[in-house]
């Protein structure tokens, strides 16, 4: 009987130590959540100078950049492509103008001045954000030259204040031949946007990328960015005064780059423009009744050649995180760009149903990795801008989200493209050891000791054989929705490259060679 009783006093003072330990620890937890939830507002310390270097996205990025040697038109200086040489020579000798710079636009040999400049803008902004990282990995230098390579064929393209040249070739007649650069012998036409015959988002755009440029320019080459910058003032009052869509006054252009309207090219290129110049009508042009007209505020859009509304989100937003705003318009753009920020992220309440079953964005299946990519590439300049301005949530409905969650969407983005798929295989050809050996480019594609006309060149687009020259830093179209991938010469769909893809991975991969961070002004 004394046992038993004993036992149950031991067993009652089991149970009180119990209790209060669960009680002790409950008011740990309930303290700890308060001090939780008292820092939930704490903002990320923003790094210094750049840090330690990943060097899979540095080495994806020397890669990347290359791909701009490619595609170089005219007298090659420096050249750094062992099958490449001297090409289009007299382009704009029908004008008396000197063309013969500027780049390719994919696997052809057209120049197409559209997407041309809006590769220059976006490389200009990639050079703007992420210099300190570009220059880190020996890459700041390579990215203004093939910067300068674009404008310098852009300033000549525009020989007066209302006519600017936008084509070089005739896609339809190049086309017909599969050749090396090289080796063209088809005639050159060019195409131009006048008073008569507008063009008004080509000429923003022609107009944005020279603004931009101006920027980067504008301390080693002072003279150089007055130039720049004058010609983007004379292209961006051409553009507003001459409204009209180049795809309807020139229709053979919209079968390769119809543009789908212009008004979110006067906004990018004022945009820009007012981060060149600092002149308030421009800031007043986007705010305005253009910006009522134009900006589409709560339409989810998708950054790409076509369309910069998502773009100019995010540049003006600058205006807000950088307190340079104060402007109620301004707070539009901004909560404009956090909308297409909560799209992206995969567990806000209004992301996008727009992906594979991986987690890649996913829009078009022509050159679908353009869009994932540029989306990246905001993705993480709008993390940088919150990092840098220690701003330390986004909301998206009830949900709320830190800088670090839209840079490891970037990350998921950019590892995708360098192999991280179901494929295994990296789409930025010359990155990893596995990539495309189909890719569809002419010049890649054509051994550098063979002779070859306009038509029986087609032989090496239908070899069975892989590529003899690599495309270094090409990235492909990519997969389509099911995450399949036919690497053939004849799937352009899949294979063939672009000049402004490189733009946006560019931007994408400097963003994340070392830490996290952004420029506060472009000056």
């Amino acid at each position: 009987m004394g046992k038993e009783s004993k036992s149950r006093g031991f067993f009652g003072w089991f149970v009180v130590l119990v209790i209060l330990a669960l009680v002790v620890g409950a008011v740990v937890y309930i303290i700890k959540k308060k001090l939780d939830h008292g820092n939930d507002n704490k903002p990320t310390p923003v790094p210094g100078p750049p840090g330690a270097i990943d060097h899979k996205y540095a080495y994806a990025l020397e890669i990347a950049m290359q791909f701009f040697d490619v595609q170089k038109s005219g007298r090659l200086v420096d050249n750094k492509i062992s099958w490449r040489g001297d090409s289009a020579l007299t382009d704009g000798s029908e004008a008396k103008l000197d063309l013969s710079k500027g780049m390719y636009d994919a696997g052809d040999h057209v120049k197409f001045g559209f997407p041309m400049a809006f590769t220059a803008t976006v490389l200009s902004w990639a050079i703007l954000e992420y210099r300190d990282q570009m220059e880190a990995v020996n890459q700041l230098e390579p990215a203004q030259q093939s910067l300068k390579w674009i404008t310098d064929f852009l300033l000549n393209a525009h020989p007066s204040p209302n006519v600017l040249y936008i084509q070089v070739g005739d896609p339809v007649t190049d086309h017909k031949c599969w050749d090396r650069p090289e080796d063209m012998t088809e005639k050159r036409p060019l195409a131009q946007v006048n008073a008569s015959v507008p063009g008004t988002e080509v000429a923003a755009e022609t107009a944005a990328a020279m603004a931009s440029a101006s920027l980067v320019f504008k301390t080693a080459d002072s003279t150089y960015s007055s130039t720049l910058l004058t010609h983007a003032k004379q292209l961006f009052t051409f553009a507003d005064n001459n409204r009209g869509s180049y795809s309807e006054k020139i229709p053979e252009v919209a079968t390769y780059y119809n543009s789908t309207g212009y008004g979110d090219e006067l906004l990018w290129a004022a945009s820009w423009l007012y981060h060149a110049t600092a002149d308030q009508s421009y800031l007043e042009y986007v705010t305005g009744e253009n910006g009522k007209e134009f900006a589409q505020w709560g339409s989810l859009t998708w950054f790409s050649w076509d369309n910069k509304l998502a773009g100019a989100q995010v540049l003006l937003s600058r205006l807000s995180f950088f307190g340079a705003s104060g402007n109620s318009v301004i707070e539009n753009y901004r909560k404009s760009a956090e909308d297409v920020m909560c799209g992206l992220l995969p567990q806000s309440p209004t992301a996008t149903s727009s992906r594979t079953e991986s987690g890649l964005i996913w829009v078009s299946e022509w050159n679908s990795l353009q869009h994932p990519v540029a989306s990246a590439f905001l993705a993480a300049l709008y993390g940088d801008y919150m990092v840098t301005t220690q701003t330390a949530k986004l909301t998206c409905g009830d949900h709320s989200f830190e800088p670090s969650d839209l840079r490891k969407f970037a990350k998921l983005q950019a590892d995708y493209v360098l192999g991280s798929n179901p494929l295994k295989m990296s789409f930025l050809v010359g990155y990893g050891d596995k990539y495309p050996q189909y890719v569809h480019h002419r010049g890649a594609s054509i051994p550098v000791n063979a002779t070859t006309g306009c038509t029986d060149g087609f032989q090496w687009l239908n070899s069975t054989k892989p590529n003899p020259n690599v495309a270094v830093g090409a990235l492909v179209g990519g997969p389509f929705l099911n995450e399949t991938f036919v690497d053939s010469r004849n799937n352009t769909m899949q294979t063939e490259p672009t000049t402004y893809n490189s733009a946006v991975i560019v931007g994408l991969l400097s963003s994340l060679v070392t830490t996290s961070s952004a420029v506060k002004s472009f000056g």
